[in-house]
């Protein structure tokens, strides 16, 4: 179910000219790809300092076997 304030964006949306609403999603659009970038950034560092901490092992699927067998 959309939400009363999201139903009022979309009509304040279609309530613009075309250039605008087009402006208007290719802004968004960029502003997602950006908030993706430092979401990645942010668990690439996250992976980095785990890994130099010691909190990641490196090995194969079979030493994985192995471990949780053990």
């Amino acid at each position: 179910m959309v939400s009363s304030r999201f139903q009022e964006v979309i009509e304040t949306v279609e309530a613009l000219p075309p250039d605008d609403q087009e402006l208007l999603v290719e802004i968004v659009r960029k502003r997602l790809v950006e908030q993706r970038r430092a979401q990645l950034a942010a668990d690439i560092a996250e992976a980095r300092n785990a890994y130099q901490c010691g909190e990641v092992r490196r090995g194969t699927v079979a030493d994985l076997m192995e471990e949780l067998a053990g």
